[in-house]
């Protein structure tokens, strides 16, 4: 497809809406993550390759000369996965915060020099009139942005189709910025099929996890109002069933795959809790036992 010669101001005027959802979208997520220091069911591989997709996204838009707001949309969107994947880092596998950041200053760099490259590889081959280098960098794009919203079904498939750790505000904002970017593309002289493609594999995914999450809420409504009854919450129920050893339909999934253990893992593991007295009592040979009694 030709560059745009000319961008309509209702093709402006919607990318620019889309620009400022995309542009805040990640800030409730990272501010629910700073808040409760806590990024358990927010998948970093999520994040991670939300903020590689940012690179081919990137040069797609700028090398095909799509509205400013688009071209800027992208590198917007990077910035703010990179943040909230360098948060994963932080709170939930435990990584010092001068190697976070390090490691995230080190990623960011890496991608600006491999885009800027790419940018200046690609724009003279696509004026010359070949458009198959850009198709191939739209696709990765579109490939890599639904491969990031696959780990959540993942974190719903554990927990039954709960949806945790994932700020609804983010996601419903995130929704609607794809809406108004997609509709920008609507209002072009000429339609971006790959580029619409991106946006409406967005939307789906995302409104997959909002279903989910919702058909969840229906599934447990009486567990739930019972709890609130006993001023508990659904994890306490659950946490009893598992105390009593009570089978439940809604405990959480078990990965039948082998799964490295982070740090967050090791704390919550039994062996690392510091052992009682009466278990150091039991431990000890019975003639030390004995004589604590004599004496």
């Amino acid at each position: 497809m030709a560059p745009q010669a000319e961008i309509p101001v209702a093709a402006n005027v919607l990318g620019t809406i889309g620009t400022v959802l995309w542009s805040v979208q990640l800030i409730p997520q990272a501010w629910t993550n700073w808040r409760t220091k806590n990024t358990e069911g927010l998948p970093s591989s999520m994040m991670f390759l939300w903020a590689i997709c940012g690179v081919p996204f990137g040069v797609y838009a700028i090398v095909q000369k799509f509205n400013i707001p688009v071209q800027v949309q992208p590198h917007v969107f990077m910035f703010l996965c990179l943040l909230n994947w360098s948060q994963t880092l932080l709170y939930f596998h435990k990584w010092p915060l001068r190697k976070v950041i390090a490691v995230a200053a080190g990623t960011a760099a890496a991608f600006g020099g491999v885009e800027a490259a790419l940018i200046l590889t690609l724009r003279p081959i696509y004026q010359a009139g070949n458009e198959t280098h850009v198709i191939v960098v739209g696709v990765v794009a579109a490939v890599l942005l639904a491969a990031g919203l696959l780990p959540p079904y993942g974190e719903a498939w554990k927990r039954r189709g709960r949806i945790i750790g994932i700020n609804f505000v983010f996601l419903a904002t995130d929704l609607l910025g794809a809406l108004f970017s997609l509709f920008s593309l609507v209002a072009q002289q000429t339609f971006d099929i790959l580029g619409g493609v991106m946006y409406i594999v967005c939307i789906l995914l995302e409104i997959g996890i909002f279903s989910s999450h919702l058909i969840w809420l229906f599934r447990t409504r009486r567990i739930r109002a019972e709890a609130k009854l006993n001023d508990k919450t659904f994890d306490d129920v659950m946490a009893e069933h598992e105390q009593q050893g009570l089978p439940s339909n809604f405990a959480e999934r078990t990965p039948a795959w082998p799964r490295k253990k982070s740090r967050r893992d090791e704390e919550k593991s039994p062996s690392s809790r510091p052992t009682s007295a009466r278990s150091n009592n039991i431990m000890r040979p019975h003639n030390e036992q004995d004589e604590d009694q004599t004496g």
